[in-house]
């Protein structure tokens, strides 16, 4: 009898995770080990820096500058544990900033400027507002704390941004709050959000904001991927299909799961209306794995890169994922 390969995979709890996490849904072929870390910022620190996991989820940016500038000592797998809009993460001075062409020439604090969801939301200002983000100057730390945001090891960007550090012993909410700062942006809203009268969102009305940008572009963002150690999947291809499998099993449980409405699952008084309002604008499953699936997507995610100077040219959404083919049959 050949025993399983033990395999260690480090990722956030999400709903989708769950059935492969509890052990419910198996990877065919793998002893898995699923390590829950419930900040993906840790996540990506440890593997990154550390490779201290045979698989893991990454930032979906992170990755993709690495795999650009020539790193393949990881590869993808086309399962895209986060998702986000990011219309609503946009958190403004409105003493300084009513609309998005005030940004231009502002200091605008950024938990990293390297993350997804700041590449995501430049993008948007740029290409949907015409805001000149040469004009803007980036102060990174953290949102809650003073501070860095985590201990990211990222790649430099390839022509000058005007970036500086909070060294100012406060946190990015702090110096918003404050008026030192015009703006934040990033994967959270700071703090200080719902307290303080004068930082309102840029959007107010995101939904209906990010709604519409759907429906126009097709685009719901990607925040992360999941990669493997290359030396792994080299001696065992096999591996990529199977996780591959194993997530999409997992995920469609969750998916069927959220919709028995005759117990809430989630803690969303309102769920199943948010479900009809899902089924109107996405069909049934708003959150596909797979290539195919995601290429506008993630074709989007590369030429926001391209366009910020994160990475020199642009990659081939396929160059970047392991082949999978993602049958899963049940016989």
């Amino acid at each position: 009898m050949t025993s399983a390969l033990p395999f260690t995979f480090a990722c956030a709890g999400y709903d989708r995770m769950q059935a492969l996490a509890s052990g419910e849904v198996k990877a065919e072929g793998l002893a898995l080990n699923f390590i829950t870390v419930n900040h993906p910022r840790d996540v990506f620190d440890r593997m990154i820096g550390g490779r201290e996991f045979d698989a893991s989820e990454m930032s979906m940016s992170e990755y993709t500058t690495r795999h650009a500038a020539g790193e393949r000592d990881l590869i993808a797998l086309p399962v895209f544990p986060s998702r986000a809009f990011r219309h609503g993460f946009i958190a403004v001075n409105d003493r300084t900033v009513r609309c998005p062409a005030d940004l231009a020439g502002k200091r605008v604090g950024v938990q990293l400027y390297t993350m997804t969801a700041a590449v995501w939301i430049r993008g948007l200002l740029q290409q949907q507002h015409g805001v000149d983000l040469r004009t803007i100057e980036w102060v990174e730390g953290a949102m809650e704390t003073p501070g860095a945001h985590g201990q990211p090891t990222v790649l430099p960007v390839r022509a000058p941004v005007r970036i500086s550090r909070n060294a100012s012993g406060k946190s990015l909410s702090q110096l918003l709050e404050e008026g030192a700062i015009d703006a934040t942006i990033g994967a959270d809203l700071p703090p200080c959000f719902g307290k303080a009268a004068h930082v309102k969102r840029l959007f107010p009305d995101f939904k209906a904001v990010e709604k519409r940008y759907y429906q126009e572009h097709g685009i719901f963002p990607i925040m992360h991927t999941v990669v493997v150690r290359r030396e792994l999947y080299d001696r065992y291809p096999f591996v990529a299909t199977s996780l591959y499998d194993a997530f999409t099993e997992s995920k469609d449980l969750a998916l069927k799961r959220m919709r028995f409405t005759g117990a809430l699952r989630y803690m969303l008084p309102w769920l199943p209306a948010e479900l009809d309002d899902i089924d109107e604008v996405f069909g049934r499953d708003p959150w596909p794995y797979g290539v195919e699936a995601n290429r506008k997507t993630l074709t989007a995610l590369v030429q926001c890169l391209y366009d910020q100077s994160m990475i020199e040219k642009v990659v081939p959404v396929d160059e970047l994922f392991a082949p999978v083919r993602g049958n899963n049959w049940k016989i």
